[in-house]
C-alpha cells in the first residue's frame, strides 16, 4: 500500500474501527504538551523497572493453559479476572523487549491483555550480549514456530518495544516471518534509524539502529508480498527516537498505521494505559477486519 502523510488531528480511541482508511491516528493522554512531566514519568518508570528487572532475567517458562476465569469466579487467586471478551480465540501475543532490557518491562501490558481475554501472552528474552539484530530475528523465528506448535495457532501477533520492534520487523520482512505473524505492533521503534547517543555506537547493535546502517537499508528494500499488518506507536516526547517520527513505519509496500501518542516518553510506552488500550484496539480491529473482509484501520 502507498504511504500516506501523517495527520495532526488529536483523537482518542473511539468508533472508527471501520472508518475510511487513514494511515495515522493520535492518542492523547492527560500529560500532553508537558515535556518536563513526561521526562519525570520516564525516570519514575525507570526506577520502578530497575526494581522489577531481576524478575525478568530468566527466560519465561510457558505455563500450562487453564480455562479462563470470569470476573467474580472463585478459582485460582493469582489468575486475573477475564473481562467479557474472553470467548474470542485471540492468536498468541509474543512480546519482545528493547536493548539491554528483559521481559519484566511488559508486566503491566501482559496483565492488561490477559484481563481482556488474551489467554496466550508470552515474552521472549534475547541475550543482552546480542551483537547482531539479524541473529536475534532468526531466534525469534524459531520461538514463533515453537509457540505455534504448542498452542495450535498458525499465526501470532508481536508487540515489540524499541529494538524489539525492529527485530520483529526484520524477521517478518526479511526472513519470511509474514507467513507466521499477523500483526506487529511497535512501541518507540527506530524504523528509519535513530541518531541519539552517538557515543554508544561502539556496540554493534546500536550501529545497526543508525539511519545509515545496513539493517535500515535492508528494511527500506521492496517488500511487495508482505502479509503482516504493522501498527507503530510513536511520541514526540520520546527522546530516544531522533527524530521522533523515525518510530513511524513509512514503507510503500507495507500495510502500516502510525499512532501518535502525546505526552509519553520512551520508557513509559510499554506501561502507559492509553497505549495498552490502543494495542488492544489494534489487535481487535485486525481480527474483525479479517472476519468481515473489510479494510483494517486503527482508531
Amino acid at each position: 500500500m502507498p504511504a500516506m502523510p501523517l495527520l495532526s488531528a488529536a483523537a482518542l480511541l473511539a468508533h472508527l474501527r471501520f472508518a475510511p482508511l487513514e494511515r495515522t491516528r493520535t492518542l492523547s493522554t492527560r500529560v500532553s504538551s508537558l515535556l518536563p512531566l513526561s521526562m519525570f514519568m520516564d525516570l519514575a518508570v525507570l526506577a520502578g523497572h530497575l526494581i522489577l528487572y531481576p524478575t525478568g532475567i530468566s527466560q519465561e517458562q510457558p505455563a500450562p493453559h487453564h480455562a479462563p476465569r470470569r470476573a467474580g469466579q472463585d478459582t485460582d487467586a493469582d489468575a486475573p479476572a477475564v473481562l467479557p471478551t474472553e470467548g474470542r480465540a485471540h492468536p498468541p501475543v509474543l512480546m519482545l523487549h528493547g536493548f539491554i532490557d528483559n521481559r519484566s518491562v511488559f508486566v503491566l501490558l501482559r496483565r492488561s491483555l490477559r484481563r481482556h481475554g488474551w489467554r496466550h501472552v508470552e515474552a521472549l528474552n534475547y541475550s543482552p550480549l546480542t551483537c547482531d539484530l539479524r541473529k536475534a530475528a532468526d531466534l525469534l523465528g524459531k520461538h514463533v514456530e515453537e509457540v505455534c506448535l504448542r498452542t495450535g495457532h498458525t499465526r501470532v501477533d508481536i508487540v515489540g518495544h524499541s529494538l524489539g520492534g525492529l527485530i520483529a520487523r526484520y524477521y517478518v520482512q526479511r526472513l519470511g516471518g509474514d507467513s507466521r505473524v499477523r500483526t506487529v505492533i511497535t512501541l518507540g521503534t527506530p524504523h528509519s534509524g535513530t541518531s541519539v547517543a552517538p557515543l554508544m555506537s561502539a556496540h554493534p547493535v546500536i550501529r545497526q539502529m543508525r539511519p545509515d546502517s545496513d539493517v535500515i537499508a535492508e528494511l527500506a528494500l521492496p517488500a511487495p508480498h508482505c502479509r503482516t499488518h504493522f501498527v507503530a506507536f510513536w511520541s514526540e516526547d520520546d527522546h530516544v527516537m531522533a527524530p521522533p517520527r523515525t518510530a513511524c513505519v513509512e514503507h510503500p509496500d507495507l500495510s502500516a498505521y502510525n499512532v501518535h501518542v502525546t505526552g509519553v516518553g520512551h520508557l513509559a510506552l510499554p506501561v502507559n494505559g492509553t497505549v495498552a488500550a490502543g494495542i488492544r484496539e489494534a489487535l481487535t480491529s485486525v481480527e474483525e477486519a479479517e472476519g468481515t473482509g473489510r479494510a483494517f484501520s486503527v482508531a
